[in-house]
């Protein structure tokens, strides 16, 4: 019997997770099409995770947090990083107070109440609204700070501008990537919510690979696809009385920005393309999943894995910047496509699943019903 080395604490959960086959989808097309199984980093169940314990040993290691001295870390987010946050503040020794829109699916703030955080809901707002939730976490962090009667200080996480959160993709995700696919590699899809992901995954695996596409996946209202395409940052359902809430306007909950980040920039220049996702084809997907693999993912990860579809048509003639191919089955077998599966279904129960509905006993859904024509 060897020793094995033992983890120390719930942070040792947090990486090394799976990258598994999609059977359904990579048999569909022919392609090796990979997930990154995000969903088991075991702190709060999602990448954010990585992000979220680089934040803090980040700040712990530049003197802004010491630990069980009634520091308080708040964040605004939208759900997942809020989850981890609360998760590993309890095992390092701090608070969570946690701003979110109020249109957030209501399990991921019954979950944060569990963990021990302050949990405000907010109504959505613009970025430039002091009661954005970024903002009121921003400002009620400086609160606490300025406050001589309360217990140790404030911290404001910042994951959007916040660059420990692309670098922990940069030293963890990328290189475990390069690794499990032994170097071998076509495309990275993913989405972005802050940016972190794909601008830390790129900026590790370009160097090394250099013909590789990193593609963004981007639901619809978010206006990254444009950035990307045009150089703008806009969609088309920005236009006045067309949007539905204040922030993207998609049931997708974790991906889709209007607004630039240092975190996307951070990798903006290395990212070869885009594909806008819609609800619709959003919900498709993850009902394929559910009934096809018995993988049961959330909204963004559904965006991902659509994406992959529409990468595996062009990929044989994208350096001709051809867009031809419509069917998967066309380009044949030999290219390897990884994308990043981010949470559970379970977080996602009351909003996106609610929409897409129950699968049933179906057994038959075709896969051509979901790239459409």
């Amino acid at each position: 019997i060897h020793d094995v080395e033992i983890g120390e604490g719930i942070e040792a959960c947090v990486g090394n997770t799976p990258l598994f086959r999609i059977k359904s989808l990579s048999e569909e097309t022919g392609c090796d099409i990979l997930g990154k199984a995000e969903f088991l980093n075991g702190a709060g169940g999602s990448p954010k995770d990585r992000v979220a314990l680089n934040m803090i040993k980040t700040a712990e290691e530049q003197g802004l947090l010491r630990p069980h001295s009634g520091d308080t870390i708040y964040e605004g987010t939208v759900g997942s990083t809020g989850i981890s946050l609360a998760t590993i503040c309890r095992a390092r020794g701090y608070l969570a107070h946690i701003c979110m829109p109020s249109d957030q699916a209501t399990e991921k703030s019954d979950l944060l109440l569990k963990l021990g955080a302050v949990v405000d809901r907010v109504p959505p707002a613009p970025i430039i609204d002091p009661m954005h939730f970024v903002n009121r976490a921003r400002n009620l962090a400086a609160g606490h700070t300025a406050d001589p009667t309360r217990p140790g200080r404030g911290y404001f996480a910042n994951q959007f501008e916040n660059e420990a959160n692309w670098q922990a993709h940069f030293e963890g995700t990328g290189p475990e990537i390069y690794q499990q696919c032994g170097g071998k590699l076509d495309a990275f899809v993913a989405g972005a919510g802050t940016g972190g992901t794909i601008a830390g995954v790129a900026r590790f695996l370009k160097p090394k690979l250099p013909n590789l596409r990193i593609v963004l996946a981007d639901p619809q209202g978010s206006g990254l696809f444009n950035r990307i395409k045009n150089g703008v940052m806009f969609d088309t359902l920005e236009r006045e009385g067309t949007r539905r809430r204040s922030q993207v306007d998609t049931i997708v909950e974790g991906i889709g920005l209007n607004r630039v980040t240092a975190n996307f920039e951070a990798g903006r220049e290395l990212i070869d393309d885009a594909i806008k996702v819609n609800d619709e084809e959003a919900m498709k997907m993850a009902r394929w999943l559910a009934e096809q693999d018995g993988i049961f993912i959330g909204s963004s990860s559904a965006v991902n894995c659509k994406s992959n579809l529409e990468v595996v048509k062009y990929i044989p003639l994208i350096n001709e910047g051809v867009a031809a191919a419509r069917l998967a089955r066309l380009m044949g077998p030999g290219h390897r496509i990884v994308t990043i599966l981010c949470d559970s279904g379970t977080r996602h129960l009351s909003k996106f699943w609610a929409y897409a509905g129950d699968i049933g006993g179906k057994t038959d859904s075709k896969l051509i019903d979901i790239l459409g024509d």
